[in-house]
């Protein structure tokens, strides 16, 4: 694997690490982000937690453009929690720059505006001629000063409430490259991740949970285990009391297991595999929470389950009467008078998040105060819930975030938290808990298992007259009945329906889009096809419909920069043009996270098996704050979604997780990514929307109209690999 390196040199990466650590006193706080050295070094605090999104630089750079500071003098250090003074402090949902453009644009220019009025007050002049740039302020008559010298003074100042913004064609920093402020690090393993945490005497623990989803433990006996070496105590507890209200991030799998707590990861193993544990069936469970809709009682069944009876089910369900979720027209009309009808079902199974760091936190329990540290997406919603379990006050409990090693959306649930600091609290001594990659997979938290139905109703003239979706899962429905194509055909139905389980689900890398885009961009091929159209001027079509004349008020998408990226999809990708003529290649563009994203997949055969061998992106983000680290987003975007549209798949036998590693649950690998991700972004002045989610969902369509084209045949279920294997045989 070849590296390219473009940070700083060694050497001045070690002197920015070294001024991180200088005696608080020598910083002037000028915001809640931005503390200023004499020397003029200026330290940025990055509010939200770092997921390789590139956070650590892409929100810094906004507090330095408005700071309009000089890069090169720019520190950065990932704040503590304090929703207080840094706001939500979320990674989740695309919202990280998009949450705070303004808040910390606002920052920046509020800090730049004391130092102007600093430097007025020191020179005698007025705050109107003072200009600044790279961290220097100016006056007409000649004076100059680095922000450092009047940083001490600034920091006495009131902060202005109202301050003015750059307009984006004034951007230097925003919107140019930057390269990660993290890279020296990251490459040279210095302790970023929560793996890297630790504290003298600090504990290993290990959790042995239920081996299946509805069941429980009924007793178990350690005498075996506590005596194998370093092992300090082995007991079970219970993660939440006996009426306990959970909030809407509260999902926890089990709610009693054991724990195992020694010296070391390798001597806790051991020691687990000595654990004589009997389980038994834990029948219906009824739980309160108080999530998004509510304090509410819901009652989780108590059935083994098995994927072939999850399937059978699903289907079951897609024939009876479904919820109503949005009607436009006359549907029921419009495909009684048909000429022709289209129907499509699509299937999609449970994912497992398989972080790439394995799933950790510590934590360290005293009496009157706690100390949590660890990878965590959503601090902020963590913290009432360890206020309650623990019985300690808020503002008694540190929360330290360290960088996260993938899973995107599993850790914003906080019950791998809650057991750290129960056993922390038991054992009266600093623990880190660490899980096992049999462990993640084996412990949820999944995307859900879908399936949707797709109805097109053609007239004699092969104009789409109808349209309907009617979609369900385990344990919710995947439908967004607002999006595309609702508001673009007079006569439109969806519904929705959903199956309870005990297998705990949780958002995973654009939830329910992910599964959307893969049903609802194949189906539109399809009826491309039976119109005969273009695949792209067939969604250009509808969307010019939407923007023209749409159908219904409710439709959450803008026509316009739907259309944007498509067109710029089709220029870059040469999409219909002779030279292309030859090429096997599926097309796919979905909006998610407020924004809107494309891909033209090029597929090739090679010994007997498809491999995508190029793709090109488009994508309507807004502002795009850093290219280069919004290239690699789009980029791994691509990646994820071809291997989790080839071979992603959790199933289940009788409530027991099919596959617990690597060797059962395949991955993509290196040989079988694109040669080349061809990423644009259109230009535009709108306020930064979501990136990290958006590019993800489209992959799936697009990948699955490639495989059509390649193949000859339409594929329906995923994984497409295991499908493929299927046809073959």
């Amino acid at each position: 694997m070849l590296l390219s390196f473009g940070w700083f040199t060694s050497a001045n990466a070690a002197e920015k690490m070294e001024v991180l650590n200088l005696p608080e006193q020598q910083w002037s706080e000028l915001a809640a982000y931005i503390k200023v050295t004499p020397d003029n070094v200026v330290k940025i605090l990055c509010p939200n937690p770092e997921f390789g999104q590139n956070v650590m630089t892409s929100l810094p750079m906004m507090v330095a453009e408005e700071l309009d500071c000089d890069w090169k003098d720019v520190v950065v250090e990932m704040s503590t929690h304090d929703n207080v003074k840094y706001g939500s402090q979320f990674t989740g949902g695309s919202n990280s720059v998009r949450m705070y453009w303004k808040p910390l644009r606002n920052a920046g220019a509020a800090a730049r505006q004391m130092l102007i009025e600093a430097a007025a007050q020191t020179w005698g002049v007025s705050v109107s001629e003072i200009t600044t740039k790279a961290g220097v302020l100016s006056h007409s008559s000649g004076k100059s000063a680095k922000y450092g010298e009047m940083a001490s003074k600034a920091a006495t100042l009131a902060v202005p409430k109202e301050v003015k913004l750059k307009a984006p064609k004034d951007f230097s920093i925003v919107s140019h490259s930057k390269k990660n402020t993290e890279g020296v690090k990251v490459v040279t393993g210095k302790p970023l991740f929560g793996m890297d945490y630790k504290v003298d005497g600090m504990l290993i623990a290990m959790i042995q949970h239920p081996p299946a989803f509805g069941m429980k433990l009924k007793s178990f006996d350690a005498t075996a285990a506590k005596k194998m070496p370093g092992i300090k105590d082995i007991f079970s507890f219970k993660l939440y009391d006996d009426g306990f209200v959970q909030g809407g991030f509260d999902t926890s799998t089990f709610n009693e297991m054991i724990a195992i707590v020694g010296k070391t990861t390798w001597e806790v193993m051991n020691a687990r595999k000595k654990l004589n544990a009997q389980w038994e069936a834990a029948g219906d469970v009824k739980v309160t929470m108080n999530g998004r809709g509510g304090k509410q009682e819901v009652t989780v069944p108590g059935r083994l389950e098995t994927t072939a009876n999850q399937m059978e089910m699903m289907a079951q369900y897609a024939q009876k009467p479904a919820q109503l979720l949005r009607k436009d027209g006359d549907p029921e009309t419009a495909f009684k008078n048909a000429a022709q009808i289209i129907e499509r079902t699509y299937n999609a199974p449970f994912l497992a998040h398989n972080t790439m760091e394995p799933m950790n936190f510590f934590a360290h329990v005293q009496e009157d105060k706690a100390l949590v540290a660890g990878p965590l997406q959503a601090p902020g919603w963590m913290e009432p819930t360890l206020a309650k379990i623990l019985n300690l006050p808020a503002d008694k409990i540190e929360i330290q975030m360290t960088r996260m090693g993938g899973g995107f959306g599993r850790r914003a649930y906080g019950s791998y938290v809650y057991e750290a600091a129960r056993i922390s609290q038991k054992m009266k001594a600093p623990i880190k808990l660490i899980y096992t990659r049999e462990d993640d997979m084996t412990y949820g938290i999944y995307r859900p298992m879908y399936t949707a139905t797709y109805r097109a109703a053609l007239d004699a003239n092969k104009n789409l007259i109808g349209f309907h979706v009617k979609g369900g899962g385990i344990p919710e429905n995947p439908v967004h009945a607002n999006r595309f194509p609702a508001g673009a055909v007079d006569n439109y139905l969806a519904e929705g329906w959903e199956i309870p389980s005990n297998v705990t689900i949780g958002a995973f890398r654009a939830p329910r889009s992910n599964f959307n885009a893969a049903a609802e961009q194949s189906f539109l091929d399809e009826v491309a096809e039976a119109m005969g159209k273009d695949p792209i001027a067939f969604r250009l079509d509808l969307l010019k419909r939407a923007k023209e004349n749409p159908v219904g008020k409710n439709n959450d998408y803008d026509a316009s920069r739907y259309i944007g990226v498509l067109e710029l999809l089709k220029e870059k990708s040469g999409w219909g043009k002779p030279e292309n003529a030859g090429k096997k290649r599926g097309v796919a563009a979905y909006f998610c996270h407020a924004s809107y994203a494309g891909h033209v997949v090029d597929m090739v055969m090679r010994d007997g098996q498809p491999y995508v061998e190029q793709v090109t992106s488009a994508v309507d983000c807004g502002v795009v704050v850093n290219p280069d680290a919004a290239r690699n987003m789009v980029q791994g975007a691509v990646v994820d979604g071809i291997g989790q549209s080839f071979y992603g798949a959790l199933t289940h036998k009788e409530g027991v997780p099919e596959q617990s590693n690597f060797h059962n649950y395949r991955m993509i690998r290196m040989n079988e990514a694109p040669k080349k991700i061809d990423v644009h972004f259109v230009q535009n002045e709108i306020d930064p929307t979501g990136l990290g989610e958006p590019p993800f969902p489209p992959v799936f369509g697009a990948v699955a109209n490639a495989l059509f084209q390649t193949t000859g045949k339409r594929y329906y279920n995923q994984p497409f690999k295991v499908e493929i294997e299927k046809i073959k045989s």
